[in-house]
Formats: structure tokens, sequence, C-alpha cells
């Protein structure tokens, strides 16, 4: 699978206004556009790229412009800003069709008030505070989800909710497109991570089929051992190997073998994300956890136990965080520490934790597994490191999903973790952890989640606006 590279998605930048006012305003109304688009570029801020757009002044340019936008593969969402007085019901018959993420700028081309030469061909030209308040009104009753994003251009705030909008916006792109393999079904008479794969496609877009074991296996068994030699001397490289012994080796070997059958059989179906479940290992000698680890780190979306709507929110979160410091992974909540005044989660899976996620260099761990009746597998082991993060959950309630979303700080063990051969991360939920695991239960939340220090919940506030979804944050 290719890096994930925000900057072949578009968002067309769309100013209105109308010929009331004359020829010399529109070409100024037009400038000033293109002005902001380059600043916008140019500032390294914006992750997507930003396209400047022909000033609409009518309703039939406006329904040909939104009509575009939607054709256009490239364009994931739209930004519209009425630098003038733009009336609002030639705006009506477009906005009714668009099918792309929407988001308003309330700006303006001057930051100040040119306070001794102000006169009322200045006041003519910059009319965005009122502008934007019938285009906004216009929006509401058609009852259009959007992003109103408030102040001056330049300000790096304001650029700041640009780029989360704007990354959203190409996650959701990524989203209709999305195919997941469901690798060996679910895990037997767990409810939470089956759901309607239909339902789930109509409201996000992506697709998730069902796979034997056996198809992977074919990948699997076609792997030379030259391909598996290049591999593991690449484990070697990256990761400190803590037993070169010939038991561990071969558990390493089997390992990689894993990891490029798996990730050819990913490629060759196109698909973006995946899961597996431990119940279902035929024909493989372990459990794919180093291949389940790298492959999200690759940037695939990744559920165990069958799990695919948190395959598709750790692929969806990893296309926002794409180019961002720190990284996203599977999670799960499992055990606690609840010491009076110093409670906290241990956050951790059997191996499928992804070390983009981690603090400093992993090593290479074989141990047994304890369950699935397999030989011992190979994972990597590692700590996170401190600070601001969050768990998000979807969840599907049968009449609608739902997006639980809970910030946390994530906190140091208390101590070395010699005997816990697998990766964690320990975290203090907000506000505290009795209150966030009885406001996550009752919304419904699984044990499974998608953990990350590198989007705050204003992407997943934008998320679930343009999917239409229910959200409920916990903090």
């Amino acid at each position: 699978m290719d890096k994930i590279n925000l900057k072949q998605f578009e968002v067309w930048f769309i100013c209105g206004s109308q010929h009331l006012y004359g020829e010399d305003t529109l070409k100024q109304v037009a400038a000033n556009a293109q002005e902001i688009v380059k600043y916008f570029n140019d500032s390294g801020k914006i992750a997507v790229n930003i396209v400047w757009k022909p000033t609409v002044t009518t309703p039939d340019e406006v329904s040909a412009m939104l009509q575009d936008a939607n054709m256009a593969k490239q364009c994931v969402g739209v930004i519209t800003w009425m630098h003038t007085f733009s009336p609002a019901r030639m705006w009506i018959n477009g906005l009714k069709r668009l099918q792309k993420p929407l988001l308003h700028l309330h700006t303006q081309a001057n930051r100040d008030i040119p306070w001794s030469s102000i006169d009322m061909d200045f006041m003519n030209l910059n009319q965005a505070a009122h502008g934007d308040r019938e285009f906004g009104y216009i929006c509401t009753r058609l009852k259009l989800a959007r992003k109103v994003v408030v102040g001056y251009w330049q300000d790096l705030a304001v650029q700041k909710e640009i780029d989360v909008w704007g990354r959203v916006a190409a996650a959701w792109a990524d989203s209709q497109n999305m195919k997941i393999a469901r690798i060996g079904d679910n895990m037997r008479e767990v409810a939470v991570t089956e759901g309607n794969k239909v339902s789930a496609q109509i409201e996000f877009g992506y697709s998730v089929n069902g796979y034997g074991v056996g198809d992977v296996i074919k990948y699997i068994d076609s792997v030379s051992e030259a391909e598996i030699d290049s591999l593991v001397k690449e484990y070697k490289n990256i990761y400190t190997i803590i037993s070169d012994s010939p038991e561990a080796m071969n558990s390493i070997r089997e390992a990689a073998k894993q990891e490029i059958g798996m990730r050819a059989f990913l490629e060759d179906g196109n698909f973006s994300a995946f899961t597996t479940t431990f119940e279902n290992l035929y024909g493989l000698h372990q459990l794919p956890g180093l291949a389940s680890q790298r492959l999200m780190a690759d940037g695939y979306g990744f559920g165990a136990e069958g799990d695919w709507k948190t395959a598709a929110l750790t692929r969806t979160m990893k296309v926002m965080a794409a180019g961002l410091d720190s990284g996203v992974s599977f999670m799960e909540d499992y055990t606690y520490h609840l010491e009076p005044g110093r409670e906290r989660v241990l956050g951790a899976h059997m191996l499928e934790v992804c070390p983009s996620i981690a603090d400093g260099k992993a090593t290479l761990e074989v141990h047994p597994l304890g369950i699935g009746g397999k030989a011992d597998p190979a994972r990597l082991v590692f700590n996170s490191p401190a600070g601001p993060a969050l768990n998000a959950s979807m969840i599907d309630l049968g009449d609608h999903f739902r997006l639980i979303v809970n910030e946390v700080e994530a906190v140091a063990p208390d101590a070395e973790l010699p005997n816990l051969p697998v990766a964690r991360t320990v975290w203090i939920p907000k506000p505290d952890l009795a209150t966030a695991a009885r406001r996550w239960i009752e919304a419904g939340g699984a044990h499974h989640s998608v953990y990350t220090q590198a989007l705050s919940s204003e992407f997943l506030v934008d998320f679930a606006t343009i999917a239409g979804i229910e959200l409920i944050e916990i903090k």
C-alpha cells in the first residue's frame, strides 16, 4: 500500500458574490481569494491542497460549481467564503445537491479597519461580517452539516482548524473506497465486534467482506526463503531482538513469512484494513501478531477478533494523522490500577499494538500466547510516551452508529514490566477513571478502541459531523 499522501486530496475554495457591485469589485474579490489560497498552501500548516475556484455570482454558477465538486474525484471538500454579500437563495439548489464535506470560512481580506480612510467603496467590498451570516442562515435552513471557522485567515488558529477539517475530509474520502478483509470471521459469541455491514457501507462508504484463512495461506506458502532472509535482516536493523536461539529465530522467520504473504494478499485485493481472529488459525503456525503490528504501522487499519468497525476507524484515523507526530493504534482497555487517587488503565492487546505509538526502539520477542493452541508467536514489545491522548470507539446500535471519544492523559508505568511480553500504554482517563468508565459503559462503548496521541477530539467531532452520526465525548 502506498504511503498516505494528503497532498493528493484537493479542497476547493469558492467565494460567493453578486454583480451588484460591478466588475472592479469582483476582480478584487477574486484577487483576495487567490491571495488567501496561496497563503494557505505556502504556509505548510494545511496538509491538503487548497484549490482556488472562480467567484460564483449566480444560481447557475453555484449549481455548476458544486456539481463539479461532486464529480471531481480528487476533490474531498469545499470551503466557502462570502467576501461581499451573496444572496443565499442562489445557493439553495447547489447546496441541496452538494455531496462533499463543507467548511464555511468566516473571515475578511483585511485584518484591521482602516479608520482614517474607510469609505463606502471599502464597505461594499468587505461585507463578510453580514454576507457570511446570510450564507449561514441558508445552510441552517437546509439542515446542512458543516464546520464554521471564524477569524483572520493568517491566524495560526484558523489554519489549524482548516487543517483538522481537511484531514478529516480526506479520511472521509478514503472511507468511501475502503475495502476491509475480514480474515476468519468474528470471535464466537462476542456482540460488540459484530454489526450490520450493509448499514456501515451506506453510512461510511467502506465495504467489508469475509475471507477464509486458506485464502491468505496461499500467499504465505508462496513466500521464498530469500524474501524471508531479506525481511529478517530488516527486523535486525530496526528492532532489538531479545533472543537469537534457533527456536526464537524460527518463530521470527515464520512471522516474516506471514507478513510478506499477508501484505501481498492485501495489496492484490486493494484492501486498506483487515481483521484476524485467534479462533481461526487453521494452517497458520502462529497468530500473526508481528505482521499485524507492522502492517498497521504502514497505514493499514486493523481489528482483532473480527472487529471490522475498529479496523475501519483505525484506518480512518491513520489518514487523519498522516505526517503528524506520534501514531494511531488498535487498542484495548486491559486492566486497571485502582490505588485511591492514582487510578489508571493499562492498555494493551494480546499482540497487536501498532509500533507507531512506541516510545523509542521496540524489542522483537517470542513468548507463549496462552490461547489459540498454536506455536509461540513473535511480537514487538514497547511502552508508549506520556502526554495527551484519546481513545475512540465506533459501535452499531441497530438503528444508528455512535462514536464515543474519551480524552486521556498517558503516563509512564509505575515500574518496569519485565514479565509482560506485549506492547502497552498506561493512561488516566478524563475526568477520572470511575466517571469515564461509567460513561463509556453506559454509552455502550466497545472493549476495543483506537488510541492516538496524534489527534485531538476536534478531529472526531468533525468526522461525526461529516458522517452524520451520533457523537459522545467523555472529557
